[in-house]
Formats: C-alpha cells, structure tokens, sequence
C-alpha cells in the first residue's frame, strides 16, 4: 500500500514535471517567433509568462523536498526526486534564455533578415525535440534515450558554429549586416545553450537509473 502511495505522488510530480515542459518549449518557440516576425506584443507575452514558469518551478522543488522529508523514499524513489529538483532548474534556465531572446526583438525592429541567418530558425525545432525526448525518457527511466539526445545537441552545435562563421563573414563585407548580424548571434548563443541545459537533463536520467554522476557535456 505504502508503495501504491509513493508511486501514486512520483507520477504527480512527473504530471507537474511535463506541464512545465510544455510550457518552457513554448516559451522558445514563442520567443523566436517574435524575433523572426518582429513581433514586440508577442516578446513581452513571452516575458510575461516567465513568471509561470518560476512558479512551476517553486512548487515542484517545493512538493519535491517535502516528498523527501516525510515519506522516507527507497535510495532510487530519493536519486528520481532529486533528479526532478535538477531539472526543472534547468529548465527554468531555459525559460530564461527565451527572455533574453525577447530582449533582442525590439533591437532588430524593421530590420530586413539575411538569408544567412535561416538556421537560427530550423535550430527551435530541433531543440524543442530534444527537451520534448529528454523528459520523455526522465519519465519512462530510459537511459539509452539521454545518451542519443545528446547526441542530438553535437548537431545544435554544428549549426551555430557553422551560421557563426558565416555571420561573421557577412558582416565582414557588408555594415548593414553588422546590428542584425549581431543580434542574431546573441539570439543563436542562447538555444545553444539551451542545448547544453537539456544535455544537463540527460546526465540527471542517467544519474537517476545509475546513482553516479556522468558528464556529457565536452
């Protein structure tokens, strides 16, 4: 029975975890629709709803830490609700990177976007996946699955550092490129970030399935 209980509040928590996703992936999607449309009423909605997320992420640690004081979970219930405490500080983290591409939108105003920067559009996609799979396999203790996401990330890798080399050329040869040039740089730095902070996720599955810290990202 007492085990009925303790599974019947990690599924809750899992429940919480997935909402808080769901929201943090929009919240990127959201944050670069407004920067490719220059859609200011959509970057201050994002902005907005940060505060959604923060309070997500309060309530989880929260029930998380009170879950470890008084329910006395077995050594793999305790490593599957710390994990959950890291992760949804990474994705707050998350959160925060799609503020801080909503910050650029009022910045590149008017500003007719280079062919050039395209990728920067394709990378959202790719790692809104990645966050979508990473909680996936938290949730279903998938181990093998966080190995392959973050392999997933060497690619997110590969388009930043390639648009960055073509970036800089452009801007190189033509001044006007040098504000939305730069712009989209910063705005490209934070989902490769974002990238590494779900690759943070990966090593706290596999903390959670194993009980010994890996690090993946190198």
């Amino acid at each position: 029975m007492m085990r009925e209980v303790m599974e019947s509040k990690i599924k809750l928590l899992n429940s919480e975890l997935i909402e808080m996703a769901s929201l943090v992936e929009k919240q990127i999607y959201d944050s670069i629709m407004a920067l490719k449309n220059q859609d200011v009423e959509l970057s201050k909605k994002v902005m907005k709803n940060d505060d959604k997320v923060d309070n997500l992420q309060k309530v989880i640690e929260e029930k998380c830490i009170k879950f470890m004081a008084t329910e006395s979970p077995l050594a793999r219930d305790l490593r599957s609700i710390y994990t959950t405490t890291k992760i949804v500080t990474d994705l707050e983290r998350m959160a925060d990177y799609a503020v801080d591409i909503c910050k650029i939108v009022p910045r590149v105003k008017g500003v007719g976007f280079s062919e050039e920067i395209a990728p920067v559009w394709e990378l959202v996609d790719l790692i809104n996946n990645m966050i979508k799979l990473a909680i996936e396999a938290y949730v279903n203790g998938d181990e093998k699955a966080a190995y392959e996401i973050c392999h997933m990330d060497d690619r997110v890798d590969a388009i930043y550092q390639g648009m960055f080399a073509i970036v800089l050329k452009k801007m190189g040869k033509d001044e006007s490129m040098i504000n939305q040039g730069t712009q989209i740089l910063f705005a490209s730095k934070y989902l490769e970030r974002i990238g590494d902070h779900v690759t943070n996720i990966c090593e706290w599955i596999i903390f959670s399935k194993k009980g010994n810290y890996v690090d993946l990202n190198e």
